[in-house]
């Protein structure tokens, strides 16, 4: 112990000599106590300050260790430290940061160190690191010792405020704000301090800070507005002193100041009473309204808006008694007095701000919402009747529309009557013959009021509601402008939810009708098209519950069944619209039961049962190729029975669950003999059954399936047929569970893909390359180990005579999204970030390729490493160009316009904020991308423009010795035959026209 102690005093000693400024830690974990050090008597202040600093930095690691005793005498010779030198401060004021957080702190000490402090400190004279430390401590202690604290007094308050007064360090102000709003939310007494608080820290509002670049602290202009903000906005004895000065901030220049007055006097609003409002509710809304009036930024707008929505609220929660005035009812005078005569006058400019003002006010409670619409909505009404223009009466329908719409806040409560009922009558007068009316803007605003009305309880009435059926129906039928088309099947979809019997008796059978009609002479037969397949997705929108999918998914059958049986009367793009509406019925309607059982029950069954019929007759029928679209929506609750009757029907040709069992004994679909085209194409479906489910979904047959997707793929010639079956076994691939069982399917398929690729004689080479691609892509998203076996066979082929530029377009398949199956929709095993994990471990092999090729086969190696660049994400295109960057110049001179295409590709979105590395490459680029500008390809030379025009943002000193180069090339494409060309030239010449000139960028 004797040895110890020694030692210990000897660290000590070479600490407080200067010798070592590391002992602190080797101090802390010895055994010597603590008042060893406490008789620092040294007559040199340098020393005793250093012994403070010991001590300080000792207590930072062993504060919690302490025992009361220990602390009382700690605290004590510290308060005393705190009337010695100046210089020793610094370390006294560490040491008492690191009692305040001891849990053992005896009573009475937390109010004795904050005397000492306020008395013996003057904080703000103090370094940065100094004044942390006060804040910290005070933080700490009114924590941990409230009650305490809370016995000085407004003393507390006064001892705060000198301590923070012109504070200006943004990490220091963040503490004390913290400081400031504990104070103010945990009931310490302000008393005469009050005024003293607010402005000690008001003095900052509105906060005008920068944050430095790469800043370490992480302290933003946002962080430091929210915490004054929670100060100011704390308590209704601020208010005397915030509102005047809200009003005075607004009358600044600066944007950001007037957004956070107006932020600011929505987020006190709630706190303060009509009481402490009501003096200064004139002057709030005069500048609210200014703003609003005169604004030119959206920002200041919607600020203003919300800050009169947040007065509204709380003037609409204040008491009403027999001998005060409503303030609520006073302030909306005000509002209404400036603002109900603009909306008469719908041509003037005003008429908007107005209404939004209004609108603010009236959707900030129900009680406002009473008052404001009994003022305007029979002003609005009335000057609709009298105005004849559609401009003018679609203004008004429109204003009307910022009316009615309810928010919650202005929502009736259970037992009130909606503040529409009385004008429920006009209401719906005015938007029928809205609906009749010739022009299509009044309509689409009619729609939308409509919609509105119909959504809130009460106010359609039965006969109102068959009225609003009758006129969708006919806009339906009528009307062929797409944007009214587009409103009036978002209103079917919402409206239908609501009263699905009028929809179902009044427009469902309309629009049956008309898809079924033959009355269209030659010269009316392009509309007749254009109604049916509006009357097709009208179908789709309506079909919102169970009662009306059965009503109008038979119909949507049906004309696929005319098709199927023949019928000249629907086109191709009939049946298009046909599939893609039921599949839009079926995603809307996917957590639904009943739905889920009513596709499974009939309209899955009843499309494959068309589609198999089409293919026995060997008829080749649209349908086949949009089924797809149907098949792949199941119900996943239902998902197991389906993927059982599907796998049977094309396994074992089990065709019991199909409607009308008319088919032959021996089906074999997976039939890979050329003859059998039709029939195998169907692999399609099953693709999209089977690759659509959940891993969770146990397939069963697998090994069985994924053997004869095998041949079928390896064997098959048609085209579509070999290809689906290749996706198909892929998706399965991707999902099924890892191990030996997956590993001896994958191995087997890779074996008979090799040995066909390796005879350059096989008539099958296409085909086994095909499924090579898709199962490389299918293990590479799940990061399977032989991965690398099937991509390392696929830059083998890149230098094959045959089938190398497939190869090579192949890499964009890799790294691209499939839009049918291998993705997440599909829910397939797809791992982050498998992209730049696949770039990062083979981009070195295509350049190590590209250089040892031969000349005729470098592009090849150019057009996979532009797949595989164009794929990546943006920061790492941006990181890996530096090294790329001469084959992507080498790419733009190859002659092949799909390498050329790829990689333009991923240039423009690089050039508009280029790496060091591209700039100094400048003089090649624009040779090569203004040669393009001429390329025979339209795409390329759209491209190429894209890019010219993307590089004239870089720095003017940059580019501004090509711009007479550049003007000259641009000249040719501005005569381009080809619309879109000019397009691009026309706005890539301007930017370089303007580029360096008076009045330019």
């Amino acid at each position: 112990m004797a040895a110890e102690g020694a030692q210990l005093a000897g660290l000590v000693e070479e600490f407080v000599a200067g010798q070592a400024d590391s002992k602190a830690a080797d101090v802390a974990e010895g055994t010597l106590s603590f008042y060893r050090w406490l008789s620092l008597t040294s007559s040199q202040a340098q020393t005793r300050g250093r012994g403070v600093q010991l001590l300080s930095e000792v207590l930072q690691e062993c504060y919690s260790s302490l025992s009361e005793r220990e602390v009382e005498v700690l605290i004590a010779f510290y308060e005393n430290r705190l009337k010695d030198h100046y210089a020793i401060t610094p370390h006294v004021l560490r040491g008492l940061k690191a009692l305040a957080k001891s849990s053992v702190l005896p009573p009475g000490s937390a109010v004795s160190m904050l005397k000492s402090l306020f008395q013996d400190v003057h904080v703000q004279s103090l370094m940065l690191a100094e004044r942390s430390s006060v804040y910290n401590m005070l933080i700490s202690l009114m924590e941990s010792r409230e009650e305490e604290l809370k016995g000085l007094g407004p003393d507390f308050v006064f001892g705060f405020v000198q301590a923070v007064d012109g504070e200006r360090d943004p990490r220091n102000l963040l503490l004390a704000f913290q400081i400031a709003r504990n104070i103010i939310h945990r009931g310490y007494d302000l008393s005469q301090f009050t005024e003293e608080l607010f402005e000690v820290t008001s003095c900052y509002f509105p906060i005008d800070f920068t944050p430095p670049p790469n800043d370490p602290h992480g302290i933003t202009h946002e962080d430091l507005i929210l915490a004054l903000r929670g100060v100011l906005t704390g308590t209704p004895r601020f208010a005397e002193f915030l509102l005047p000065l809200i009003i005075e901030k607004l009358d600044s220049d600066v944007q950001n100041a007037k957004v956070d007055s107006l932020q600011t006097l929505a987020a006190c609003s709630p706190v303060y009473g009509h009481k402490e409002l009501a003096e200064f509710l004139p002057g709030l809304w005069s500048s609210i309204r200014r703003e609003v009036f005169q604004t030119a930024s959206e920002r200041v707008e919607s600020a203003g808006l919300a800050a009169l929505g947040a007065l509204t609220s709380s003037l609409s929660r204040s008491v009403l008694t027999s001998d005060s005035e409503d303030a609520l009812q006073v302030f909306l005078e005000l509002v209404l007095k400036d603002c109900k005569h603009h909306l008469c006058e719908p041509d003037l400019k005003l008429v908007w701000p107005s209404a939004k003002l209004l609108q603010a006010a009236s959707g900030a409670s129900y009680r406002s919402s009473l008052i404001v619409t009994a003022e305007v909505l029979p002003a609005l009404l009335e000057q609709y009747s009298s105005r004849t223009q559609c401009a003018q009466r679609r203004t008004l329908l429109e204003v009307l529309h910022g009316f009615i719409q309810p928010t919650p806040s202005s929502r009736p409560a259970e037992g009130e009557e909606t503040v529409l009922l009385p004008f429920q009558k006009p209401l719906c007068s005015a938007v029928f013959s809205a609906l009749a009316e010739s022009s299509a803007g009044l309509q689409i605003t009619a729609t939308k009021v409509l919609t509105t009305l119909g959504q809130q309880p009460g106010l359609l009435a039965d006969s109102d509601v068959e009225m609003t059926v009758d006129h969708l129906t006919r806009l339906v039928l009528e009307e062929e402008d797409a944007q009214v088309s587009l409103a009036v099947v978002e209103s079917i979809g919402s409206l239908s939810r609501l009263h699905p019997a009028a929809f179902a008796s009044r427009m469902i059978p309309r629009l049956k009708d008309e898809i079924f009609s033959d009355d269209s002479s030659p010269s009316q037969g392009w509309s007749k098209g254009a109604a049916r397949q509006r009357c097709v997705t009208a179908l789709a929108s309506v079909s919102t519950e169970p009662g009306l999918v059965q009503q109008s998914a038979p119909v949507l059958l049906e004309v696929l069944a005319s098709v199927h049986a023949g019928s000249s009367s629907f086109s191709v793009e009939d049946v298009t619209s046909v599939c893609h509406s039921l599949q839009r019925i079926a995603e809307q309607a996917r957590g639904s039961e009943d739905i889920g059982r009513f596709f499974h029950d009939v309209i899955i069954p009843r499309l494959l049962g068309m589609a198999l019929q089409a293919a026995l007759q060997s008829k080749s029928s649209v349908t086949c190729c949009f089924l797809l679209f149907c098949a792949v929506l199941l119900h996943f609750r239902l998902a197991t029975q389906m993927a059982v009757q599907v796998v049977s029907l094309f396994l074992n040709g089990d065709v019991s669950f199909l409607p009308e069992n008319a088919y032959p004994s021996q089906i074999q679909l997976l039939k890979s003999q050329s003859e059998s085209w039709n029939q195998s194409q169907l692999v399609c479906l099953l693709m999209a059954c089977v690759c659509s489910l959940p891993r969770s979904v146990d397939i069963p047959d697998m090994d069985r399936l994924l053997g004869q997707l095998e041949e079928l793929s390896c064997m098959c010639t048609h085209t579509f047929s070999y290809t689906s079956g290749a996706k198909c076994f892929a998706g399965l691939i991707n999902k099924r569970a890892a191990g030996r069982a997956l590993d001896a399917v994958v191995e087997k398929t890779l074996e008979r893909i090799r040995a066909t690729l390796d005879c350059e004689s096989s008539a099958q080479r296409i085909q086994a390359f095909t499924l090579l691609v898709w199962v490389a892509k299918a293990l590479l998203l799940r990061y399977h180990p032989l991965s690398t076996v099937f991509t390392d066979k696929l830059f083998s082929l890149l230098s094959d005579a045959e089938l190398g530029s497939q190869a090579a377009d192949s890499f964009s398949l890799l790294m691209s999204d499939s839009s049918d199956v291998l993705n997440r929709g599909c829910h397939a095993d797809v791992r982050i970030m498998y992209r730049q994990r696949f770039f990062a471990e083979n981009s070195a092999k295509l350049i190590e390729g590209f250089t040892s090729a031969e000349k005729d086969k470098k592009s090849v190696y150019l057009k996979a490493l532009s797949h595989m660049v164009n794929n990546l994400p943006r920061q790492v295109q941006l990181t890996e160009l530096p090294a790329l960057l001469p084959l992507l110049l080498e790419a733009l001179s190859c002659p092949d316009q799909a390498v050329q295409l790829s990689t333009l590709s991923c240039l423009q979105p690089v050039l508009l904020d280029p790496p060091p590395a591209l700039t100094t490459q400048l003089e090649a680029l624009f040779s090569r991308l203004l040669s393009l500008t001429s390329s025979p390809s339209m795409k390329v030379r759209i491209a190429a423009l894209r890019c010219v025009h993307a590089l004239s943002r870089l720095p003017e000193h940059q580019v501004l010795p090509f711009r007479a180069r550049v003007l000259r090339a641009l000249a040719a494409p501005l005569d381009d035959k080809k619309r879109l060309v000019r397009k691009e030239a026309v706005s890539a010449r301007g930017e370089w026209f303007l580029l360096g000139s008076p009045g330019g960028r």
